[in-house]
């Protein structure tokens, strides 16, 4: 089995800023990634943010990763984006600074479907018009918007975040539980896995949160509208609604969020025998 791109789409929350995420796909595995917002200005890894840092790092990882198992792909990743980070890193960094990604990767082999994942990007297999999740089961959308909404006094969705606001994501960057791919290897013993057949012809979608906010944020739709809405409007149909509901909340107040727009990230594919 192999897989097919049909379409991807990888769009900055703002477009002064690097975009900090990143999507791939190889013969039969592919990956998405979410660099965490930088909390502090550039320096650690020279000019380039730690968000986009880790992101790069990561996706040149999954592309280069030998064949083999999920298990191992995911191991190569978090060990090289370690040796990466000891030999960039300007100096020690706070613990807050420490970058760090959510993502989900999945392969196809023998009518199998392979995911692995750490934090929340999620994914959906589409099979005769019905999206069936895959990846995070959990939805974190209510804690981060009771976050938001518990600092949204101090103002929401501003280039320049108020001292209070930064310094509470600041306290949550450094949870001790927090488990997501950083510079430790031995983060890859936290990878949550899962496993499940697949047909050739059905397809998949692998989000960023940015991406999926359209459904379990803003939701301008539900998710079984999402195979007739990629089939009449493709990727960028989606993130034109996503984009239109963002600037019609500017101060983050119906929505309570960190930012106005997030980077948005998306790859459509279909699985082939």
């Amino acid at each position: 089995m192999h897989l097919d791109i049909v379409q991807s789409l990888s769009i900055a929350g703002d477009a002064a800023k690097a975009n900090d995420d990143r999507t791939g796909a190889g013969h039969a595995r592919a990956w998405i990634i979410d660099g965490a917002t930088d909390l502090g200005d550039a320096g650690l890894l020279g000019d380039r943010g730690g968000a986009a840092w880790i992101a790069a790092e990561a996706d040149r990882a999954f592309a280069a990763a030998p064949p083999g198992s999920i298990e191992a792909t995911c191991r190569f990743v978090f060990e090289t984006v370690a040796a990466r980070f000891a030999q960039d890193r300007t100096r020690p960094p706070e613990a807050w600074e420490i970058p760090s990604a959510a993502f989900l990767t999945i392969s196809v082999a023998d009518n199998a479907l392979d995911c692995a994942w750490l934090g929340d990007c999620p994914g959906l297999l589409i099979r005769d018009g019905v999206a069936i999740p895959i990846g995070p089961a959990v939805d974190v959308r209510d804690d981060e918007s009771d976050l938001a909404r518990s600092v949204a006094h101090h103002g929401l969705g501003s280039v320049r975040r108020a001292a209070p606001v930064l310094e509470t994501l600041r306290t949550v960057r450094v949870n001790p539980d927090r488990r997501i791919l950083g510079i430790d290897p031995a983060g890859a013993d936290h990878i949550l896995y899962s496993s499940q057949p697949c047909v050739a012809g059905d397809e998949l979608l692998l989000m960023t949160d940015g991406f999926s906010a359209a459904i379990d944020l803003y939701r301008l739709f539900a998710r079984r509208d999402l195979p007739t809405l990629l089939a009449n409007e493709g990727l960028h149909g989606i993130a034109a609604r996503l984009r239109t509901a963002e600037e019609s909340d500017p101060d983050c107040a119906r929505w309570p969020r960190f930012k106005r727009g997030d980077d948005a990230t998306a790859i459509w594919l279909r699985i082939a025998g």
